[in-house]
């Protein structure tokens, strides 16, 4: 029997969720590192009671799908028995490369580890929406400035002094600065300010009750905590507002306290076999590394690493097609899994993902992004990209500088779009000027012309 799901919850390991292809159960594995050994395993139990598909989500989650009504309680005991430990409740992200990391400045983990106590003991894991979440960035390098989350802390330094800057209802570069805390006052701030947003009902997002009533009510919770305001600097020289950070990049080599290294390699489309990836830790179980840890933005980092063995590594990690390169095409489309794994479309995009990604990949420089969607929800990208296919009782429909649920300016079939995406890359092009992104030439062209091309009118 699946237990019963809260309406709006996402899923998780204990409570599954029905898909086209059958049960997709979530494991939210907190920063941990996982051993060789249990990642093999985990492949094996994706296949015995699953289609052997693994994905890593954009936050850092690992999915398994196609379980079934019968397999879930034993890939629930099989995962338990390798000794993989599976973190409920609100969900608390840290910095991927938390406690191994040479740049960090906090035990982000020993923080996270604490405040998943207090909020137990507190009786906030039923009292707040099922979505709630909380960022930990101990100051890395692989920070987490692109989550979202309703309450994110952020280890900021002074002169002899670090604490956390804490934000509320969005990413670092939109969420409502709240103050900064001492680091041993940290755990106990969080939980007033959950307890805040809980006394605005169980369905209360941060960034809502934000927009609704201000930022007051949640910064006189833990007036008591701050050591500045939002909008001042201590006396120790802590910045109220922290500066902004270079995009995180976890593709590539990352240097680690012990001077060994991790390396970072992307799943395309967030997607791969469970043989595929097993053959990977194989690889990497030869050479000696640490462990296996899951990253944001759809991708593993394997730590451990001397710097020949990091090298040959990702060179066997490309040729079973890994993404090891930070330019690669592939990493700028966020794509759904689409039919046959979701019941919410007829149309197939994580299989027409690579065609796309080879005919337009003079636009995915880096530079935006195209999102594909099965169904107007867009559930592998929220917000607005540049490029937004949506898939509709069988055809495509293209937005412009849009989200899923927006009006197309272009109706394609399906088999049309790797042409037509491939004819819009080429003009891109032919109109890019010295040193220039395929963003800013879209944005030249306008919506006018972008579409006239890929509707196939003559140049």
């Amino acid at each position: 029997m699946i237990p019963h799901r809260r309406r709006g919850a996402c899923p998780s390991l204990a409570t599954p969720m029905q898909t086209g292809d059958g049960f997709l159960a979530r494991l939210n594995l907190g920063g941990q590192t996982i051993s060789l050994d249990a990642g093999a395993a985990l492949c094996a139990a994706a296949r015995q009671y699953g289609n052997g598909i693994i994905e890593v989500t954009s936050r850092g989650s690992v999915q398994v799908r196609g379980l079934t009504l019968e397999s879930v309680p034993s890939f629930i005991k099989a995962v338990d028995d390798i000794g993989i430990d599976v973190a409920d409740g609100v969900p608390i992200a840290v910095d991927p490369l938390a406690g191994l990391a040479a740049d960090e400045a906090i035990d982000a983990q020993a923080l996270a580890a604490a405040l998943r106590a207090a909020i137990g003991a507190a009786g906030l894991n039923r009292r707040l929406a099922p979505k709630v979440a909380v960022v930990i960035d101990s100051g890395g390098a692989l920070h987490l400035d692109a989550l979202s989350a309703d309450v994110r802390l952020r280890a900021v330094s002074g002169p002899g002094r670090t604490g956390l800057h804490i934000a509320m209802g969005g990413k670092a570069e939109n969420a409502v600065p709240i103050g900064v805390v001492a680091l041993d006052g940290a755990a106990a701030a969080v939980i007033r300010l959950l307890q805040e947003l809980a006394t605005h009902g169980a369905a209360a997002r941060a960034r809502n009750v934000i927009r609704l009533v201000g930022a007051t009510p949640f910064r006189a919770s833990i007036a008591d905590c701050l050591i500045n305001g939002a909008d001042a600097r201590d006396s120790a020289g802590i910045a109220a507002i922290p500066p902004r950070r270079p995009r995180a990049e976890p593709i590539g080599f990352h240097a680690l306290r012990n001077g060994r290294l991790a390396l970072g390699v992307g799943l395309p489309f967030g997607k791969v076999d469970g043989d595929r990836l097993a053959r990977l830790l194989e690889m990497t179980k030869k050479v000696g590394a640490g462990g296996l840890r899951i990253a944001p933005d759809r991708a593993l980092l394997i730590t451990g690493l001397g710097s020949d063995d990091a090298d040959r590594l990702a060179a066997e990690a490309a040729a079973l097609g890994f993404i090891t390169r930070a330019d690669d095409p592939r990493r700028a489309i966020s794509a759904c899994p689409g039919a046959p794994f979701c019941a919410c479309t007829a149309v197939p995009m994580r299989t027409l993902a690579p065609d796309i990604a080879d005919a337009a990949a003079a636009l995915l420089d880096g530079s935006l992004t195209m999102h594909l969607s099965g169904c107007a929800k867009g559930c592998a990208h929220s917000g607005p990209t540049a490029l937004t296919v949506v898939g509709s009782e069988g055809h495509c429909g293209i937005i412009l500088d849009g989200a899923a649920h927006d009006r197309p300016a272009v109706t394609l079939a399906p088999e049309a779009l790797g042409p037509r995406l491939g004819r819009l890359a080429q003009t891109c092009n032919r109109e890019r000027l010295p040193g220039e992104g395929a963003a800013a030439v879209l944005a030249r062209l306008g919506h006018e012309r972008i579409a006239a091309i890929l509707s196939g009118e003559p140049a």
